[in-house]
């Protein structure tokens, strides 16, 4: 049995009113870890309004409200945390806004050094990827399964996997030492829907 588990990350886009309804049936269908909610692009009333919207559906499933880039907002809006790539906010300002006792996630590529450096400032999690191609991002890095053994092996911290993770690809990084998928497209854009890929991700975890 893995430990493995699912982190959701939002469209690129979406209407929070009708997105609301499929984020429930997604978190109905199966276990998931955390939702970020990652919009580019957009005005902070509308990064509001969704966490309005969304937020409450996370918690009652339990599920762990992340707001992307936006320390300021995350605060703000008490979402349960922040994630910060490495062209965002410093770790320390983020960590300094949203508080000690709210999640801080580091995007480190696939750089054992960034890593390290986000581990022993105090993150929570440290995201590698992307492991392959993907069409919510153009992707810059690629990272290899080997990095999330040898992060599992060596360090308490959890670690993400990120980019481009299907049903089809994902066994490899599950069985490398994944403590978190974090999955977009294939859960959204699931040819039988959302609910059927989340209980399919949760097969493959068990």
């Amino acid at each position: 049995m893995s430990n493995c588990r699912l982190y959701l990350i939002t469209p690129p886009a979406l209407e929070p009113r009708a997105f609301a309804e499929t984020l429930k049936a997604a978190l109905d269908a199966g276990d998931v870890a955390c939702l970020q909610l990652r919009l580019k692009d957009v005005a902070d009333d509308e990064i509001r309004r969704c966490c309005a919207q969304l937020m409450p559906v996370a918690h009652a499933h339990d599920v762990a409200f992340v707001l992307n880039d936006r320390p300021d907002l995350a605060r703000e809006m008490g979402c349960d945390g922040v994630h910060i790539g490495q062209n965002d906010t410093r770790y320390e300002d983020a960590r300094k806004l949203v508080g000690p006792d709210r999640i801080v996630g580091v995007t480190c590529h696939n750089s054992r050094h960034l890593a390290m450096e986000a581990g022993e400032a105090g993150a929570d999690y440290v995201a590698f990827g992307a492991f392959f191609p993907t069409s919510t991002k153009k992707v810059q890095f690629y990272a290899e399964t080997e990095l999330l053994t040898w992060w599992s092996e060596l360090m308490e911290i959890p670690c993400v996997a990120i980019g481009g993770i299907t049903l089809a690809n994902c066994e490899a990084l599950i069985g490398a030492g994944a403590d978190f998928l974090a999955v977009a497209s294939a859960v959204w854009e699931h040819p039988e829907g959302p609910a059927a890929a989340v209980r399919a991700f949760n097969a493959r975890f068990a």
